[in-house]
């Protein structure tokens, strides 16, 4: 998440008759599977990463797969100067009819002990660049009557996370975020619908240093899954999605639990395992 410089790559875009989706986090895991499933249904795409190698391989895979046209942004959205350079893309690209909202990262182990640094960027990176993007598309949509908007919250967002602190806090802002705006925008032709993964199979635990956590060695959902669930919500103009009955059982029992409860439940699981002696 350090860099500040941004590359594009446009496709021509203009010359096709498909609408546009841009998705961030988009390099792998469920924002990779959420592009293909837009690909897939029709949708050229503007992807985002800050990862650069890994954003052309994804953008190459998706145009193999699908055939799509797929434009590339390469920023740190941690930044505020990474959210400006990817709407001046998007804006360049052509209307966005979706936009995705995914890109997401932690920090795992005990708050006093985790960097600070690392969080105020992940705060940033979660929850201000979602806030930052969706204010600067949210007028073009207007103007066209029609959009959908995609926030990937998470199931952490229902419940307080003694070893994902900021993790969590950020997810429970961007769902009530979702949910708040999706109020406001009412009868005006665009939807605002919150995705809310469990634990799933992506990188998201070796970026976050969980290796050693109990949650880590559990069953997890498949990112694909994840994104053809995502796509039917969007599609259908839900206000959220919860992928898995598990999760879904999981959300259902927080929502009678006190908080101190659902804490305490929440650190048993994501506690890391002891050493073998």
């Amino acid at each position: 998440m350090a860099r500040s410089a941004a590359s594009y790559s446009p496709k021509p875009h203009a010359r096709s008759h498909r609408p546009l989706a841009l998705v961030t986090g988009a390099s792998s895991g469920i924002g990779y599977e959420l592009a293909r499933q837009l690909a897939q249904h029709g949708h050229d795409l503007l992807i985002a990463s800050d990862h650069e190698g890994n954003l052309r391989e994804a953008a190459q895979g998706l145009v193999n797969a699908t055939g799509a046209e797929v434009g590339t942004v390469t920023c740190d959205l941690s930044t505020r100067l990474g959210v400006e350079q990817l709407y001046q893309a998007a804006r360049e690209a052509g209307p966005v009819d979706i936009l995705c909202c995914n890109a997401g990262a932690g920090v795992y182990g005990d708050f006093v002990e985790t960097d600070l640094e690392t969080e105020l960027r992940i705060i940033q990176l979660n929850a201000a660049s979602v806030v930052h993007l969706t204010k600067l598309m949210l007028p073009e949509m207007l103007a066209r009557h029609r959009g959908r908007i995609l926030i990937t919250a998470s199931t952490d967002s229902t419940t307080p996370d003694p070893y994902l602190v900021v993790y969590a806090a950020t997810k429970a802002f961007v769902l009530s975020f979702a949910e708040a705006i999706r109020h406001s925008l009412q009868d005006t032709g665009i939807t605002v619908t919150a995705l809310l993964p469990g634990p799933t199979d992506t990188n998201f635990f070796n970026r976050a240093g969980m290796q050693r956590s109990k949650v880590n060695e559990s069953a997890k959902s498949d990112p694909a899954e994840v994104a053809r669930a995502a796509y039917r919500a969007l599609m259908r103009g839900d206000d959220h999605t919860i992928v898995g009955w598990k999760n879904k059982a999981q959300v259902a029992m927080q929502s009678v639990l006190s908080d101190p409860v659902k804490a305490a439940l929440t650190a048993d699981a994501t506690r890391p395992k002891r050493r073998p002696a």
